[in-house]
This record gives structure tokens, sequence and C-alpha cells, in this order.
């Protein structure tokens, strides 16, 4: 059976550093401490000081410390017009999701959206801010006061939403969410299929119960009964009235926890994208 290696030891390597300051070779030096002779030269080589200098074994244990906490740490986006173009694209809205799809159709580069995360997370902070998302903290809150009780009529949690409907494997499950103007009083309304990302919008002259439920009746009142299963919705007031939904379409309605429409993420993520 192959003896597995074992790393050098801080006294294994200070064995190395009396031995080689008297001009012991390499072989030597392996015979004395029990190790191979490429172990001990690969140790010298690597681990001496830059320049050739004398070699250290508390500068040694450092240095392979720090190779092994780098081992797992590749350059992100090393080519430079690759890094310029993502740059440029973020700056004009773009999202790390379509400029790795566009550079994969131009043949230029094959790089990862979660590449182009890493990247401007550790490299170029000062574009987060170009994000659809900025990850801002999310606090950890409950219902109000005047919410003790929940506000939302026949909730049902999204705890019992159907498997189909958690791992994507039917068609027809939708999620809504509504999206506000800070300069007006419109809104959106979006919803969302989980399985095929097709979504569709609806301008609101404000966001309110009626107004949502009508635009959700108006928008996938078109489609035909098998395609309308489920709706999941966050606990925002204007979906109070998901039974009046439900009884026309003849969908399930299911909720996500209170501030936590975080669970409800594929019609979050086209939010932040519109």
């Amino acid at each position: 059976m192959r003896k597995r290696y074992k790393q050098l030891g801080i006294e294994e390597r200070e064995r190395i550093m009396v031995l080689s300051s008297l001009e012991w070779s390499h072989g030597m030096i392996a015979k004395k401490i029990g190790r191979s002779k490429s172990t001990v030269t690969r140790e010298l080589q690597r681990n001496c000081a830059p320049g050739g200098g004398l070699y250290s074994a508390w500068e040694a244990t450092d240095r392979s410390r720090k190779r092994k906490r780098q081992a797992g740490q590749r350059e992100r986006l090393k080519n430079a017009s690759v890094r310029l173009y993502v740059r440029e694209r973020l700056e004009q809205g773009w999202t790390p999701e379509l400029i790795a799809g566009r550079l994969r159709r131009m043949g230029t580069a094959t790089v990862s959206h979660e590449a182009i995360y890493q990247w401007i997370y550790a490299d170029a902070t000062e574009l987060i801010g170009c994000l659809p998302r900025r990850h801002r903290k999310r606090y950890c809150k409950g219902y109000s006061r005047k919410h003790q009780r929940s506000h939302i009529p026949n909730r049902v949690a999204l705890d019992e939403r159907p498997v189909s409907a958690n791992d994507r494997s039917e068609f027809g499950h939708w999620e809504a969410d509504s999206i506000v103007s800070r300069a007006s009083k419109a809104a959106l309304n979006v919803v969302l299929e989980r399985t095929r990302r097709y979504h569709c919008l609806s301008k609101l002259p404000r966001k309110s119960a009626g107004h949502t439920s009508r635009a959700l009746v108006s928008r996938l009142g078109s489609f035909p009964a098998k395609a309308c299963l489920s709706i999941t919705y966050d606990n925002g007031s204007e979906n109070t009235e998901h039974g009046v939904v439900n009884r026309v379409l003849g969908t399930d309605s299911y909720f996500c926890a209170p501030y936590r429409s975080w669970e409800k993420g594929a019609v979050e993520n086209i939010n932040g994208l519109i």
C-alpha cells in the first residue's frame, strides 16, 4: 500500500534549516530526517528567501500556508479586453447574465455570470452599484402591530405549495409581484411562470387590490386552465383579493413568509432587470 504523503512540519523544517546551513547535501538531509530527496529539494527551492537567500524554517512555514490558502483562488476575468467589455456593459445597465450570454454568442470568451459577479465583488467593488440587485442588507422583521394577525384572508403558506411547483417540473405555477413608482401612484404588476420564466407586465393606475386582481385575471385569463395552476405572492395588501383571482382562473394561492419576498426569487430578479 502506498504511503500517504504528509506535509513537512515546523520541526522537520528546523532540522532542514540547521543541516542546510552546515552545507549538507539534499540526499544526506533527506536520509537524516526520513524523507525523500525530492521532498527536501522541492522545499529548499520553493521556500527559500527571494533572491536565493538563506532558508528559514519559520518563513518557509508562512510561505507554505499562504500558498495553500491561495491554491483554490483563480484570477477572475484574466483577459483585459473582456474586463473592459464587462465594465462598459455594466455601466450601460446590462446584467452579468446578459453579458455572459453575449460573450458566448460573440465567440469572444466563455465566461460564466458567476465569474463576473465574483470579479465585481472581489476586484471591482465600485461596480456593485451597477447591479440590478445591490444586495442591500435585509433586516429580519415580523408583522407590525396592526398586522399581528394576517391581513390576507384565506392565506396559505408557501410550505404547502406542491412539489411540482417547487422543483419547476410542471408548467403553470406563477409568481406575482408589484413594482411601484417614486414619481407617481402608477405601478407595474409582474407575473412570471416558474418553469419557462415567461413573464407578463401590466401597468396599473395605482397599486391596489382591485387593480392587481383585475390585471392578473386579464393577463392569465388567455391561458388554458392547465397553464394556470398556482400563483405565489408576498404579503402586500395589494394581494388581498387573491381569492377573486382563484375563483375566476381556478388557481391556488401561496404566500411567502412575512418579509421574505426573496422566496419568490424568480420574479424578484425580473423586477430588478425591469
